[in-house]
């Protein structure tokens, strides 16, 4: 391998040569010039690694060199030394984009220090990485095969979600391990919610579920006084939330972050209409039966939003003005951002943001999207990438700045699905790839979560016999006839509605404005 080659750049180089000798022995070639003239033929006629550069040189300095060096070489990475400490010459520096900056004396070890963090930073994280997953992997392992309640896979999806990330920004290699590390958890998450989700919607003994959101955490915010704005990202996940939580640290502070539990099926019919009314779906149906959409009805499942989240604050005889707004486009997000100001009129407001569920949506139909979107790392990616550059990070800094705190959650996760299992129904039967509802549906029992006695668990049943079957883990559902079409159009797509930790488990965080 060759060895790496170091331009270093100083008036007093020849006192420094025991350094350039000690940086040789660690295997560098290191050329060295006294000028920055001289700095810049080097680097004009060959290649560098990495450019040691005293800012205060005769003739051309190190700062007018830098930003020479900065258009000539933009990548390569440049050590500024110097015996100055002022201030502005170091923020000059750091303007430039240097990699680090040094204060004369300097000794070899850190000069040494400074290169292997700009030269091997990523090797040498690699490593560290391999080696802690790899010794944590049979604990994680462990702490799947004995997780007995909610909190104990809480805390399993939670470490799983923080290895995935750490994996994904350093090439190790072990994604794949994690995957089946993954598989592993939902299979044994699965076969828990399955013993577990009859008691959790038939006694006390039950996790946070969707209908209690606004009880346990918007309505003790406003009984301290606040404004509060609570906004639901639709198909928002644990990892998306870690991604796009550094662009919010500028401005709000993370009073408390935990998971909570959603109600099946994961779909927004479902799952959301129980966060905003504060009511499963048969307390909806029966007691507000205009605002409740069954499964056969063309009419859209969400529509019905605004009127659902008055009838919680009658029933619990609050008196909080309220705003609903839900964001589809760029076209909405951006007139919301103009008339922003109308939202302090209102003790809560209600926002939906749409885009991750049409991020999934159109990843399911557009080869491009596809494409963009092949990984969860992928998918997590564009999700950043949307809220960095649209309207969803300006009106988040628009509630910070007029001192609103913020409810952040979601009504469900999604799952990336690529195994699939036959069932039959009629033409009755509901479309949704992760959970099907019917009256004669056809299916192998052992694949599948059923629930034949919806009315038990807060389900309404659209006929006396209906079923509920819920879909595990990475599965999806597909119809015997134009099997294999279907097999290939969904497979390797993002799917909810069903089981899995990723569309179960999902991220409630209160923000406060940055004082």
């Amino acid at each position: 391998m060759a060895k790496e080659k170091i331009l270093w750049a100083d008036d007093e180089i020849d006192l420094l040569k025991p350094h350039v000798m000690f940086l040789k022995s660690k295997g560098f070639e290191v050329e060295t010039v006294t000028n920055g003239r001289d700095a810049l033929d080097a680097l004009d006629s060959e290649r560098f690694d990495l450019v040691i550069l005293d800012e205060n040189m005769p003739g051309i300095s190190g700062l007018e060199a830098l930003q020479r060096i900065k258009i000539m070489q933009p990548n390569v990475p440049v050590i500024m030394i110097t015996k100055s400490e002022e201030e502005n010459i170091m923020n000059q520096a750091i303007g430039s984009e240097i990699a680090d900056y040094l204060i004369k004396p300097v000794n070899p070890m850190q000069i040494l220090l400074s290169i292997k963090k700009n030269l091997h930073v990523d090797e040498l994280v690699a490593v560290k990485v391999t080696d802690d997953y790899r010794q944590q992997f049979m604990t994680i392992s462990q702490m799947i095969n004995s997780a007995a309640t909610i909190d104990d896979w809480y805390n399993v999806y939670s470490t799983l979600v923080r290895w995935e990330l750490t994996l994904s920004n350093t090439d190790t290699n072990l994604d794949e391990l994690l995957k089946m590390q993954k598989v592993e958890a939902n299979n044994a998450f699965a076969k828990f919610v399955c013993r577990n989700y009859d008691k959790w919607l038939t006694t006390d003994q039950h996790p946070l579920r969707s209908n209690e959101v606004f009880k346990s955490t918007v309505f003790p915010l406003l009984d301290k006084g606040k404004k509060v704005c609570m906004v639901v990202i639709d198909n928002f996940r644990l990892d998306q939330w870690k991604a796009i939580s550094p662009l919010l640290a500028d401005h709000f502070d993370v009073q408390s972050e935990q998971l909570y539990t959603t109600i099946l099926p994961t779909a927004t019919q479902y799952a959301r209409n129980a966060i905003f009314s504060g009511l499963m779906p048969i307390d909806i149906a029966k007691m507000f039966p205009d605002l409740w959409v069954d499964e056969d009805e063309e009419e859209g499942k969400n529509v019905n939003e605004a009127p659902l989240v008055q009838t919680l604050l009658d029933r619990y005889r609050r008196k909080a003005h309220f705003s609903y707004n839900k964001v589809n486009d760029s076209a909405a997000g951006e007139k919301l951002v103009q008339n922003f100001a109308m939202l302090k009129n209102f003790d809560l407001n209600v926002l939906v943001l749409n885009f991750v569920d049409m991020l999934s949506h159109a990843r399911t139909e557009a080869k491009m999207i596809r494409e963009l979107a092949k990984t969860d790392e992928a998918y997590r990616s564009l999700t950043e990438s949307w809220f960095k550059n649209s309207y969803a990070i300006e009106i988040f800094k628009l509630m910070a700045a007029n001192g609103f705190t913020v409810v952040l959650t979601t009504d469900h996760g999604t799952i990336k699905v690529d195994n699939a299992i036959k069932i039959i129904g009629d033409r009755n039967t509901n479309t949704n790839l992760r959970y099907k509802v019917g009256k004669n549906l056809s299916y192998n029992a052992k694949q599948v979560f059923e629930i034949k006695n919806p009315q038990r668990v807060g389900l309404p049943a659209p006929n006396v016999s209906s079923t509920y079957v819920f879909a595990m883990n990475r599965d999806f559902f597909a119809y015997p006839n134009n099997y294999n079409y279907y097999v290939q159009y969904y497979n390797d797509t993002f799917q909810h509605g069903g089981i899995s930790m990723e569309e179960m488990l999902v991220p409630l965080v209160v923000l406060t404005p940055k004082q």
